[in-house]
């Protein structure tokens, strides 16, 4: 049986001084804060079902804020995630991918050649424009040579790592990382663009909850769920700590929050070392709901009605052009933006992207799209059965057969479609016979049709690798005596195994 597709509109696409406790209540542009958590789950936090309720801060800011429950990441893995994030397009155009094999994740170890683009304009180099000033703390994840590092585009002050954690240095010499994060360098900055009566982005990276996971020694113990559950409860102390140092400065009804994190939570490093993607299928590293469905608040006390919930699909890209959009900015106009402007969904509970499609991509390959609540795979793959073989599993306890695929399968003639409010677990797809399967991929066929069509990938920055690239000699390593001297460049092409 042919279905016919009837003509569907898709939309592509502690002390302060009283002088600071004055509430602003100006037409200014509003300070921005994006808290990124660091392979954080959607099922972490209380206020999204975690029995522990363990994350009090997040769960009064979703209280006080908009909780968007069907927000996504535009990759399943760190890297990609934030490049998109910056720049508000998908990775495979913004360069963020490998074309070394097909359909695999890569993102930037310490050997890597590439980063960043310097033809990419990242949302700090845009905020300029309007006199912010900008700061990142924590993980960059972009690329470690000096051209590829954050104040090289845009930002104004940068304390944290190029890398996971601290690079060659052993992580657990910094269990305090997160309460320097916080507070001498993100509640620092806060206040001294406050005084200075100036408009400031913060991009909070904090990566307590990446393996190996750390927490300071106050917060160790405290958790139900172990080590990892430590991590997240000083991390939500942090939250707190930020939101309530807003109010104290007056500056809440101009600050706008967002929180999320940049991929699933990381099964494969097991129950010690990850968290929980909810009812959602398999992790990080998969473009099942589970690597790449994302715990996501908006907060701004006085222009977002608090106690909302959202299920406007939704991803980090759009806080590029939301960024933009609340800052008064254009956004550039001489190339592909993915990213969306959020400010009606957030302001004033608009449906008008209700259709807008959601596109799941791993390396160079386009594994899934949804739309409106369906999900179509036209690739499905977990991990090799070799990597199985050696414990290495990115959907434990949740195998499905023909969905869960241990080898790249391809569905492009005939996608596995699944109706996510009904089957958020992605367990049962649509009878290929049925009505509303045919339905649903005359429409999915269109949005995916105009997607390739209109696709014009960026050169891939992640094939690369050469050891001697490698940061044998961080600035300060003179006092600490520990340069060393790099190996002779001997390049190669980077394997990404998965």
């Amino acid at each position: 049986m042919r279905a016919v597709c009837a003509p569907t509109l898709i939309l592509i696409s502690v002390t302060i001084c009283c002088s600071l406790t004055e509430k602003q209540t100006n037409g200014s542009s509003p300070n921005i804060i994006i808290l990124l958590m660091d392979d954080m789950g959607w099922g972490d936090l209380g206020v999204l079902g975690q029995p522990s309720k363990e994350t009090p801060n997040l769960d009064a800011m979703a209280a006080q804020g908009i909780l968007l429950t069907n927000f996504y990441t535009a990759n399943p893995l760190c890297s990609p995630s934030r490049a998109a994030l910056l720049t508000g397009r998908l990775p495979v155009r913004n360069g963020f991918y490998t074309t070394n094999a097909h359909a695999r994740n890569a993102y930037t170890p310490q050997e890597i050649v590439g980063g960043i683009s310097k033809d990419e304009i990242l949302l700090p180099e845009m905020l300029k424009k309007n006199g912010y000033i900008s700061k990142i703390v924590g993980k960059w994840h972009l690329g470690h040579r000096p051209q590829y590092l954050p104040l090289e585009h845009g930002f104004d002050e940068w304390f944290g790592s190029p890398n996971c954690h601290f690079g060659p240095y052993n992580i657990m010499c910094f269990p305090h990382l997160t309460q320097l994060y916080i507070l001498f360098e993100g509640m620092d900055f806060i206040r001294r663009q406050t005084e200075a009566k100036q408009p400031f982005f913060l991009y909070w990276a904090a990566d307590a909850t990446h393996s190996p996971v750390y927490a300071s020694k106050s917060f160790l113990g405290k958790s139900q769920r172990g080590r990892y559950g430590d991590a997240v409860m000083e991390l939500d102390y942090s939250i707190g700590q930020i939101l309530s140092l807003l109010q104290n400065l007056g500056i809440e009804e101009n600050t706008f929050v967002f929180f999320t994190s940049d991929n699933g939570a990381a099964l494969m490093s097991g129950p010690q070392e990850s968290g929980s993607n909810g009812p959602f299928l398999c992790g990080k590293e998969t473009t099942f709901e589970g690597g790449m469905r994302e715990p996501a608040i908006a907060w701004w006390p006085g222009h977002i009605k608090g106690g909302a919930v959202s299920l406007q699909p939704a991803n980090v890209m759009d806080l590029f052009t939301t960024s933009l959009a609340l800052a008064g900015i254009s956004p550039p106009d001489d190339r592909m933006l993915d990213g969306l402007d959020l400010t009606p969904v957030l302001l004033n509970g608009s449906h008008q992207l209700d259709n807008r499609p959601i596109f799941f991509y791993r390396g160079n390959e386009m594994m899934a799209v949804r739309l409106g609540q369906y999900k179509a795979h036209y690739w499905t793959w977990s991990n090799s059965l070799e990597e199985l073989k050696d414990g290495i599993n990115f959907c434990p306890g949740q195998e499905v057969p023909g969905v869960t695929t241990h080898d790249q399968k391809e569905h492009t003639l005939q996608p596995l479609i699944f109706h996510l409010g009904r089957d958020p677990g992605e367990k049962y797809p649509l009878s290929v016979l049925s009505k509303e399967y045919q339905e649903v991929l005359c429409s999915v066929s269109a949005v995916v049709q105009q997607h390739q069509k209109t696709l014009v990938p960026g050169m891939p920055q992640l094939n690369m690798c050469d050891l001697a690239v490698m940061n044998w000699s961080p600035p300060g390593c003179e006092k600490l005596g520990k340069c060393l001297k790099p190996p002779a460049s001997a390049p190669w092409k980077c394997n990404w195994p998965h």
